[in-house]
Protein backbone atom coordinates (compact mmCIF):
# COMPACT_ATOMS: atom_id res chain seq x y z
CA UNK A 1 0.00 0.00 0.00
CA UNK A 2 1.42 3.40 -1.14
CA UNK A 3 2.70 5.24 2.12
CA UNK A 4 0.48 7.76 4.11
CA UNK A 5 2.85 10.36 3.86
CA UNK A 6 3.59 10.01 0.19
CA UNK A 7 -0.14 10.18 -0.04
CA UNK A 8 -0.98 13.66 2.07
CA UNK A 9 2.22 14.92 -0.03
CA UNK A 10 0.62 13.89 -3.60
CA UNK A 11 -2.89 15.46 -2.40
CA UNK A 12 -1.06 18.93 -1.33
CA UNK A 13 0.77 19.00 -4.12
CA UNK A 14 -2.43 18.83 -6.17
CA UNK A 15 -4.05 21.27 -4.23
CA UNK A 16 -1.82 23.63 -5.08
CA UNK A 17 -1.21 23.26 -8.39
CA UNK A 18 -4.87 23.70 -8.58
CA UNK A 19 -5.03 26.98 -6.56
CA UNK A 20 -2.24 28.24 -9.25
CA UNK A 21 -3.80 27.37 -12.18
CA UNK A 22 -7.14 28.89 -10.73
CA UNK A 23 -4.74 32.25 -10.16
CA UNK A 24 -3.37 32.23 -13.84
CA UNK A 25 -4.79 35.17 -16.29
CA UNK A 26 -6.44 33.52 -19.60
CA UNK A 27 -6.54 36.10 -22.24
CA UNK A 28 -9.62 38.05 -23.10
CA UNK A 29 -11.82 36.30 -25.14
CA UNK A 30 -11.96 39.13 -27.96
CA UNK A 31 -15.56 39.50 -28.60
CA UNK A 32 -15.45 41.02 -25.14
CA UNK A 33 -12.40 43.16 -25.93
CA UNK A 34 -14.83 44.55 -29.10
CA UNK A 35 -17.82 45.40 -26.72
CA UNK A 36 -15.43 47.05 -24.16
CA UNK A 37 -13.66 49.10 -26.90
CA UNK A 38 -17.21 50.04 -28.25
CA UNK A 39 -18.58 50.94 -24.54
CA UNK A 40 -15.36 52.61 -23.84
CA UNK A 41 -16.00 54.86 -27.12
CA UNK A 42 -19.77 55.83 -26.30
CA UNK A 43 -19.28 55.28 -22.09
CA UNK A 44 -23.04 54.13 -23.09
CA UNK A 45 -24.02 50.37 -22.93
CA UNK A 46 -27.14 51.00 -25.32
CA UNK A 47 -25.06 52.93 -28.05
CA UNK A 48 -22.38 50.33 -27.34
CA UNK A 49 -25.05 47.58 -28.29
CA UNK A 50 -26.57 49.79 -31.26
CA UNK A 51 -22.78 49.65 -32.77
CA UNK A 52 -22.33 46.25 -32.51
CA UNK A 53 -25.99 45.23 -33.13
CA UNK A 54 -26.13 42.79 -29.59
CA UNK A 55 -28.77 43.53 -26.69
CA UNK A 56 -27.72 46.15 -23.84
CA UNK A 57 -27.59 42.91 -21.52
CA UNK A 58 -25.62 40.83 -23.57
CA UNK A 59 -22.78 43.52 -23.90
CA UNK A 60 -22.73 45.02 -20.29
CA UNK A 61 -22.74 41.50 -18.83
CA UNK A 62 -19.44 40.85 -21.61
CA UNK A 63 -18.24 43.87 -19.94
CA UNK A 64 -18.65 42.62 -16.46
CA UNK A 65 -17.20 39.54 -17.02
CA UNK A 66 -14.44 41.09 -18.46
CA UNK A 67 -13.59 43.10 -15.60
CA UNK A 68 -13.88 39.92 -13.46
CA UNK A 69 -11.51 37.90 -15.17
CA UNK A 70 -9.08 41.01 -15.23
CA UNK A 71 -9.80 41.65 -11.78
CA UNK A 72 -9.55 45.75 -12.57
CA UNK A 73 -12.94 47.39 -12.32
CA UNK A 74 -12.69 49.36 -15.72
CA UNK A 75 -16.30 51.66 -15.69
CA UNK A 76 -17.34 53.46 -13.10
CA UNK A 77 -21.77 53.05 -13.40
CA UNK A 78 -23.27 56.29 -13.65
CA UNK A 79 -26.90 57.29 -13.28
CA UNK A 80 -27.04 57.94 -16.96
CA UNK A 81 -24.18 56.60 -19.07
CA UNK A 82 -20.44 55.07 -18.16
CA UNK A 83 -17.32 56.80 -16.76
CA UNK A 84 -14.07 55.02 -17.34
CA UNK A 85 -11.71 54.58 -14.24
CA UNK A 86 -7.71 55.21 -14.68
CA UNK A 87 -7.17 52.12 -15.36
CA UNK A 88 -10.07 51.35 -17.45
CA UNK A 89 -9.13 54.59 -19.76
CA UNK A 90 -5.65 53.48 -19.87
CA UNK A 91 -6.47 49.68 -21.08
CA UNK A 92 -9.15 51.45 -23.74
CA UNK A 93 -5.25 53.04 -25.36
CA UNK A 94 -3.68 49.72 -25.85
CA UNK A 95 -7.21 47.96 -26.72
CA UNK A 96 -7.96 50.05 -29.38
CA UNK A 97 -4.45 49.77 -30.80
CA UNK A 98 -4.57 45.72 -30.58
CA UNK A 99 -7.83 45.56 -32.93
CA UNK A 100 -6.50 48.00 -35.29
CA UNK A 101 -3.64 45.99 -35.58
CA UNK A 102 -6.21 43.05 -35.86
CA UNK A 103 -8.31 45.22 -38.09
CA UNK A 104 -5.88 46.08 -40.93
CA UNK A 105 -3.90 42.52 -40.68
CA UNK A 106 -7.62 41.44 -41.52
CA UNK A 107 -7.96 43.78 -44.00
CA UNK A 108 -4.71 42.86 -45.94
CA UNK A 109 -5.63 39.78 -46.69
CA UNK A 110 -8.36 40.77 -49.41
CA UNK A 111 -7.71 42.93 -51.98
CA UNK A 112 -8.20 46.87 -50.97
CA UNK A 113 -11.52 48.71 -52.00
CA UNK A 114 -11.49 50.74 -54.79
CA UNK A 115 -15.21 52.31 -53.87
CA UNK A 116 -15.34 55.41 -50.97
CA UNK A 117 -19.01 56.27 -49.48
CA UNK A 118 -18.18 59.99 -48.86
CA UNK A 119 -21.31 61.82 -45.97
CA UNK A 120 -21.30 65.12 -46.39
CA UNK A 121 -23.84 68.20 -45.73
CA UNK A 122 -26.51 68.11 -48.45
CA UNK A 123 -25.44 71.97 -49.34
CA UNK A 124 -21.81 71.26 -49.69
CA UNK A 125 -23.04 68.39 -51.83
CA UNK A 126 -24.85 70.59 -54.01
CA UNK A 127 -22.60 73.24 -54.15
CA UNK A 128 -19.36 72.13 -54.28
CA UNK A 129 -18.46 68.40 -55.19
CA UNK A 130 -21.21 67.96 -57.85
CA UNK A 131 -19.90 70.74 -59.71
CA UNK A 132 -16.56 68.99 -59.71
CA UNK A 133 -17.15 65.30 -59.87
CA UNK A 134 -16.20 65.31 -63.28
CA UNK A 135 -12.81 66.68 -61.94
CA UNK A 136 -12.77 63.78 -59.40
CA UNK A 137 -13.37 61.16 -62.29
CA UNK A 138 -10.39 62.36 -63.84
CA UNK A 139 -8.18 62.60 -60.91
CA UNK A 140 -9.53 58.90 -59.74
CA UNK A 141 -11.09 56.97 -62.75
CA UNK A 142 -10.83 53.64 -60.46
CA UNK A 143 -12.48 54.84 -57.60
CA UNK A 144 -16.17 54.29 -56.97
CA UNK A 145 -17.34 57.38 -55.48
CA UNK A 146 -20.61 57.04 -53.29
CA UNK A 147 -22.20 59.85 -51.79
CA UNK A 148 -24.64 60.04 -48.69
CA UNK A 149 -25.71 63.57 -48.02
CA UNK A 150 -26.37 64.35 -44.20
CA UNK A 151 -25.30 66.78 -41.82
CA UNK A 152 -25.58 64.37 -38.91
CA UNK A 153 -22.98 63.28 -36.55
CA UNK A 154 -23.82 59.63 -37.01
CA UNK A 155 -21.73 56.48 -35.97
CA UNK A 156 -19.61 55.80 -39.18
CA UNK A 157 -18.93 52.25 -38.62
CA UNK A 158 -22.56 51.26 -38.48
CA UNK A 159 -23.09 53.50 -40.99
CA UNK A 160 -21.19 51.83 -43.76
CA UNK A 161 -19.61 55.21 -44.00
CA UNK A 162 -15.47 55.42 -45.12
CA UNK A 163 -15.67 58.92 -45.08
CA UNK A 164 -17.60 62.31 -43.94
CA UNK A 165 -17.07 65.85 -44.50
CA UNK A 166 -18.97 67.99 -41.41
CA UNK A 167 -19.83 71.97 -40.13
CA UNK A 168 -19.16 72.68 -36.72
CA UNK A 169 -17.64 70.93 -33.48
CA UNK A 170 -17.09 67.27 -34.20
CA UNK A 171 -17.40 64.91 -30.93
CA UNK A 172 -13.90 63.46 -30.03
CA UNK A 173 -13.92 59.97 -30.80
CA UNK A 174 -10.48 58.07 -29.85
CA UNK A 175 -11.48 55.32 -32.91
CA UNK A 176 -11.42 58.37 -35.44
CA UNK A 177 -9.56 60.82 -37.51
CA UNK A 178 -10.22 64.10 -37.55
CA UNK A 179 -8.48 66.61 -39.70
CA UNK A 180 -9.81 70.34 -40.46
CA UNK A 181 -11.00 70.27 -44.35
CA UNK A 182 -11.80 74.09 -44.61
CA UNK A 183 -12.36 77.13 -42.73
CA UNK A 184 -15.92 78.49 -42.79
CA UNK A 185 -15.47 82.05 -44.11
CA UNK A 186 -19.05 83.13 -43.83
CA UNK A 187 -19.78 86.13 -46.65
CA UNK A 188 -22.57 88.11 -46.99
CA UNK A 189 -24.09 87.75 -50.89
CA UNK A 190 -26.52 89.12 -53.19
CA UNK A 191 -27.50 89.01 -56.75
CA UNK A 192 -26.44 91.91 -58.96
CA UNK A 193 -30.16 92.41 -59.88
CA UNK A 194 -31.03 92.81 -55.73
CA UNK A 195 -28.07 95.04 -55.59
CA UNK A 196 -28.85 97.88 -58.73
CA UNK A 197 -31.77 99.34 -57.10
CA UNK A 198 -31.50 99.20 -53.62
CA UNK A 199 -28.14 100.87 -51.53
CA UNK A 200 -25.59 98.86 -50.91
CA UNK A 201 -25.03 98.14 -46.94
CA UNK A 202 -21.76 99.06 -45.01
CA UNK A 203 -22.18 98.29 -41.26
CA UNK A 204 -24.46 95.77 -39.70
CA UNK A 205 -27.39 97.56 -39.05
CA UNK A 206 -27.94 98.78 -42.59
CA UNK A 207 -29.00 95.10 -43.39
CA UNK A 208 -32.37 95.60 -41.16
CA UNK A 209 -33.65 97.99 -44.38
CA UNK A 210 -33.07 95.11 -46.53
CA UNK A 211 -34.63 91.78 -47.66
CA UNK A 212 -33.00 88.86 -45.51
CA UNK A 213 -32.15 85.26 -46.14
CA UNK A 214 -31.05 83.14 -43.84
CA UNK A 215 -30.53 78.73 -43.24
CA UNK A 216 -30.98 76.44 -40.60
CA UNK A 217 -27.95 78.10 -38.62
CA UNK A 218 -29.69 81.69 -38.17
CA UNK A 219 -26.67 83.66 -38.85
CA UNK A 220 -28.71 86.78 -39.39
CA UNK A 221 -30.64 86.69 -36.34
CA UNK A 222 -27.60 85.19 -34.37
CA UNK A 223 -25.90 88.64 -35.21
CA UNK A 224 -28.44 90.75 -34.43
CA UNK A 225 -28.80 89.51 -31.19
CA UNK A 226 -25.28 89.70 -30.21
CA UNK A 227 -25.16 93.23 -31.51
CA UNK A 228 -28.02 93.83 -29.32
CA UNK A 229 -30.27 94.98 -32.73
CA UNK A 230 -34.14 93.78 -33.41
CA UNK A 231 -34.40 90.84 -35.41
CA UNK A 232 -34.87 91.66 -39.80
CA UNK A 233 -38.05 93.12 -40.63
CA UNK A 234 -37.91 90.93 -43.58
CA UNK A 235 -36.62 87.39 -43.31
CA UNK A 236 -36.82 84.27 -45.68
CA UNK A 237 -36.05 81.19 -43.80
CA UNK A 238 -34.59 78.08 -45.95
CA UNK A 239 -33.66 74.65 -44.10
CA UNK A 240 -30.88 74.02 -46.51
CA UNK A 241 -28.17 76.04 -47.05
CA UNK A 242 -28.22 75.69 -51.23
CA UNK A 243 -31.92 76.97 -50.64
CA UNK A 244 -31.07 79.94 -49.19
CA UNK A 245 -28.03 80.53 -52.16
CA UNK A 246 -30.99 79.78 -54.96
CA UNK A 247 -33.15 82.67 -53.79
CA UNK A 248 -30.07 84.88 -53.13
CA UNK A 249 -29.29 84.09 -56.24
CA UNK A 250 -32.53 84.87 -58.10
CA UNK A 251 -32.74 88.18 -56.94
CA UNK A 252 -34.90 87.50 -52.96
CA UNK A 253 -32.36 89.05 -51.19
CA UNK A 254 -28.96 88.61 -49.01
CA UNK A 255 -27.68 85.71 -47.34
CA UNK A 256 -24.58 84.69 -45.13
CA UNK A 257 -23.18 81.61 -46.67
CA UNK A 258 -19.68 79.89 -46.08
CA UNK A 259 -17.24 81.14 -49.09
CA UNK A 260 -17.06 77.82 -50.51
CA UNK A 261 -20.42 76.93 -51.51
CA UNK A 262 -21.02 80.24 -52.96
CA UNK A 263 -17.45 80.51 -54.90
CA UNK A 264 -18.20 79.75 -58.39
CA UNK A 265 -21.55 81.96 -58.38
CA UNK A 266 -19.14 84.60 -57.36
CA UNK A 267 -16.47 84.04 -59.87
CA UNK A 268 -19.70 83.71 -62.89
CA UNK A 269 -20.97 86.93 -61.34
CA UNK A 270 -23.99 85.36 -60.54
CA UNK A 271 -23.05 86.94 -56.87
CA UNK A 272 -21.36 89.44 -55.13
CA UNK A 273 -20.10 89.77 -51.91
CA UNK A 274 -21.43 92.35 -49.83
CA UNK A 275 -20.01 92.37 -46.56
CA UNK A 276 -17.95 90.05 -44.54
CA UNK A 277 -19.00 89.13 -40.82
CA UNK A 278 -16.54 88.71 -38.18
CA UNK A 279 -13.92 85.90 -38.04
CA UNK A 280 -15.81 82.24 -37.26
CA UNK A 281 -13.83 79.94 -35.64
CA UNK A 282 -15.84 77.10 -37.02
CA UNK A 283 -15.18 74.72 -39.90
CA UNK A 284 -15.39 71.70 -41.98
CA UNK A 285 -13.90 68.50 -41.22
CA UNK A 286 -13.17 65.52 -42.41
CA UNK A 287 -13.27 62.47 -40.35
CA UNK A 288 -12.96 58.61 -40.54
CA UNK A 289 -12.18 55.47 -39.08
CA UNK A 290 -8.78 54.60 -37.68
CA UNK A 291 -7.88 51.71 -40.59
CA UNK A 292 -6.64 50.95 -43.49
CA UNK A 293 -8.10 52.34 -46.71
CA UNK A 294 -5.87 53.39 -49.83
CA UNK A 295 -9.12 54.36 -51.85
CA UNK A 296 -10.33 56.53 -49.14
CA UNK A 297 -6.82 58.00 -48.22
CA UNK A 298 -6.78 59.22 -51.92
CA UNK A 299 -10.30 60.82 -51.77
CA UNK A 300 -9.17 63.45 -48.57
CA UNK A 301 -5.76 63.96 -50.57
CA UNK A 302 -8.30 65.39 -53.65
CA UNK A 303 -10.44 67.08 -51.17
CA UNK A 304 -7.74 68.84 -49.69
CA UNK A 305 -6.17 69.72 -52.89
CA UNK A 306 -9.09 70.68 -54.30
CA UNK A 307 -10.60 73.23 -51.61
CA UNK A 308 -7.96 74.94 -51.48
Amino acid sequence: MPNQRVLDQSCFLAKTVEKLLACMMLPPNLNALRMFDAAARHLNFRLASEELNLTQGAVAQQVRNLEESLRVKLFSRLARGLSLTDAGATYHVEVRKALDIIDIATADLHPAPRAVTLSLPPSLAAKWLVPRLTAFTDACPDITLRTHASAEVSDLRRDGIDLAIRQGPIPKDPGMVIRRLADLNLIAVASPAYLAPHSRPQHLPDFSAHKLIEDSHAHWRALMSANSLPNPASLLSFNQTALAIDAATNGQGITIAPKLLVQEALETGLLETVWTPPASFEAFHILHPKSRHPARDQVIDWLLQNVS
